[in-house]
């Protein structure tokens, strides 16, 4: 694939990406709502935007991956924004967490069907969704899940069977750490006859 490397070596670039992608990873912060493609496009640009000239623009060719046909280069940005917008629909704190779960999986699933990108959609996504649940009083650890059970959990997705990335995210996805309350029922200085 053609980069500003010059990489011709599929192996060689894949490994390279993975670098570039990790630096730039340390220098991006959560921005401010809305998430939508816009916010995914910024993300791709600053993970991937030293190794090709198209990183944040949304392919206009169409792909397939195996068996796994993506969506039709037209049709991105119409099915993007549907993802979009039912991610900004859901109200996490006011869901149990299963159901924020199973909402975050379904979204996760579509989006990569999507594929908006040429390469990078994996690493692109997780981190919109890193920042999407960070503000929402969780935390991600995508170190909790093998890479062959993550695969084989985005391609059940395909076939809009959700339970195997229900799984994933349930194992890598933690609640923020609460800070304690000043006084709280644990401080001896509250509790009944306390000092």
């Amino acid at each position: 694939m053609r980069n500003k490397l010059d990489i011709h070596d599929e192996a060689t670039l894949a490994d390279a990406e993975a670098e570039f992608a990790a630096v730039a990873l340390e220098h991006i912060d959560i921005e401010a709502p809305p998430f939508d493609l816009e916010y995914l496009c910024r993300l791709h640009r600053q993970l991937f935007g030293d190794v090709y000239e198209w990183a944040g623009e949304v392919r206009t060719i169409d792909l397939s991956k195996g068996t796994t046909r993506f969506c039709t280069s037209h049709r991105i940005v119409p099915e993007a924004d549907k993802v979009m917008q039912a991610l900004g629909d859901m109200a996490p704190w006011h869901a149990s967490r299963d159901v924020t779960i199973r909402h975050i999986a379904e979204c996760f699933g579509e989006l990569n069907l999507i594929h908006p990108f040429r390469e990078g959609n994996g690493r692109t996504e997780r981190l919109f969704f890193e920042h999407f649940l960070a503000l929402h009083g969780y935390t991600v650890n995508w170190g909790k899940v093998e890479r062959d059970n993550w695969i084989a959990a985005c391609i059940a997705a395909v076939e809009c069977d959700y339970t195997p990335l229900e799984e994933v995210l349930d194992r890598c996805i933690d609640d923020l750490p609460q800070e304690p309350h000043p006084a709280t029922s644990d401080d001896p200085a509250c509790s009944p006859g306390g000092s």
